[in-house]
C-alpha cells in the first residue's frame, strides 16, 4: 500500500475534478495525444479509461498518455485482472510510476463474466481471485496508489483493507455515501459519473440510454443497483427515467457541477466526469463547456 504522503500528494494532484473517456479507444496514438493534451490544458487533474481484454493494453495506453502531458494524473479505471500476469501488472505499474512520478494511480478491477468469459476464461469467485491477485501481485512501491474497482460491501471492504481505496463506476451519489462509509476516512474514493450537456429531456436521455442500455447487461451493475432500490421496471431494457437520471447527470454545467458536489458531500475524493456523446471531438466540446464551472 501507498505511504499516507503518497495519498496525501495523490488528493492534492487530482483535485476535485478529472475525465474518465472511452471516446479515444481505437483512435489513433495521434488523436490519443491531442485529446489527453487537450484535457490537460483545460485544468482537469486526471484522465482515466478502462480495459477490455484484446481491445487495449491500459499500460501501454497509459504510457501513450503520459508522454503526450506535463502534469496531469492518469488512472487506470480498471486495469484488467484478467490481462495479464499479477506480477507483470506489478513491474508495468512500477516502471510507469518510476517513469513519471506523482503522475500514476493503478486501478484494479475484476471485469464481468460475460466480457472475461469471451476472452476464452472462466469468471468464477471473483472476490477470491481479486484477493489472490493482490497477493499473488505482492508489493507495489509506495509511491505507486492502488484503488479497486469496488460496487458491493465485500469488494469494498477488501478494498480498503488491502488497497488504498476504491474507484467506483455507474453509480450515483447515494452510492457513494455507503462506499465512504465502508472504505473509512482515510482511503482514496474516486468515483465516475456519466454526463450529457443537453437541456432537452429527450435528447439527454436518448443519449444516456446508449451509455445505460451496456451497463444493463453486465450482472455487477444491474445487483449493485438493485441493492440501491432499483426495482425489475427501473433496470428493464435500457432503463427508467428514474434510473437514467440517477446514473446519467445531464442539463447545464451548472446542472452537471450539482452532481459533481453531491458527490464530493457524500466523500468522494475526485469526481471523473464521463461525457456521452458521438465520439473524441463531442466528448471535448462538452469538457470546454464543463471546465469553467467545474473548475473556476
Amino acid at each position: 500500500m501507498a505511504t499516507r504522503q503518497t495519498i496525501d500528494a495523490t488528493r492534492k494532484a487530482l483535485g476535485p475534478v478529472g475525465v474518465w473517456t472511452d471516446a479515444v479507444r481505437g483512435e489513433p496514438a495521434a488523436v490519443q495525444r491531442e485529446v489527453v493534451a487537450r484535457i490537460e490544458a483545460l485544468g482537469f487533474g486526471s484522465v482515466w479509461q478502462g480495459e477490455v481484454v484484446g481491445a487495449n493494453d491500459i499500460f501501454a495506453q497509459e504510457a501513450v498518455w503520459l508522454a503526450a502531458t506535463s502534469r496531469i494524473v492518469v488512472g487506470a479505471g480498471i486495469a484488467n485482472v484478467w490481462a495479464r500476469h499479477p506480477g507483470t501488472a506489478r513491474a508495468a505499474a512500477a516502471t510507469l510510476a518510476d517513469a513519471w512520478p506523482g503522475r500514476f494511480v493503478l486501478g484494479l478491477g475484476i471485469s464481468h463474466a460475460p466480457l472475461v468469459e469471451q476472452s476464452g476464461q472462466a469468471y468464477r469467485r471473483p472476490l477470491q481471485h481479486m484477493r489472490e491477485y493482490l497477493t499473488a501481485m505482492g508489493e507495489l512501491p509506495a509511491s505507486v496508489p492502488v484503488v479497486l474497482a469496488a460496487l458491493g460491501p465485500r469488494m469494498l471492504e477488501l478494498a480498503a483493507d488491502r488497497t488504498d481505496g476504491a474507484h467506483t463506476y455507474f453509480v450515483p451519489p447515494e452510492h457513494t455515501a455507503e462506499a465512504r462509509a465502508a472504505l473509512g476516512p482515510d482511503r482514496l474514493l474516486i468515483p465516475e459519473q456519466a454526463v450529457v450537456v443537453e437541456t432537452s429531456p429527450r435528447v439527454a436521455r436518448e443519449v444516456a440510454r446508449r451509455h445505460t442500455v451496456r451497463y444493463l447487461q453486465l450482472p455487477n451493475y444491474v445487483n449493485n443497483l438493485r441493492r440501491l432500490g432499483l426495482t425489475d421496471d427501473d433496470l428493464a431494457g435500457a432503463g427508467s427515467d428514474r434510473l437514467v437520471d440517477a446514473i446519467v447527470a445531464w442539463g447545464t454545467p451548472d446542472d452537471i457541477a450539482e452532481r459533481v458536489r453531491a458527490h464530493r458531500d457524500a466523500g468522494a475524493d475526485h469526481v471523473l466526469v464521463q461525457p456521452l456523446g458521438a465520439g473524441f471531438t463531442d466528448a471535448l466540446h462538452q469538457l470546454e463547456e464543463l471546465s469553467a464551472v467545474l473548475l473556476g
